[in-house]
C-alpha cells in the first residue's frame, strides 16, 4: 500500500516567493530543501522510482538563489 501524502512547499527564488505541492512518502527539511531546488530547476529530479540521486544541500540551493523553505502537509 502506497503511504504517500500531500505536502505544500513554500520558497524564495531570488526574493520571488514560490509554492508547490509534492506527493511524498516521507517529508523533513532535507527532502524540503532538495524538492525546492528541483521545482527552481537546480536540483536533479530522479528518472525512476527507485533511481538514487544525490540530494541538493541547502548550501548549495541557496548558491543558486533558493531561501526560506518551509513545507506542511497539504489539508
Amino acid at each position: 500500500m502506497n503511504n504517500a501524502k500531500l505536502y505544500v512547499i513554500d520558497y524564495t527564488l531570488h526574493g520571488t516567493p514560490k509554492s508547490f505541492i509534492i506527493r511524498s512518502d516521507k517529508m523533513d527539511n532535507t527532502e524540503a530543501w532538495h524538492w525546492a531546488s528541483c521545482d527552481a530547476g537546480v536540483g536533479r529530479i530522479p528518472r525512476f522510482g527507485r533511481e538514487k540521486v544525490q540530494k541538493t544541500s541547502k548550501p548549495m540551493a541557496e548558491k543558486f538563489g533558493v531561501e526560506n523553505v518551509t513545507w506542511r502537509p497539504a489539508s
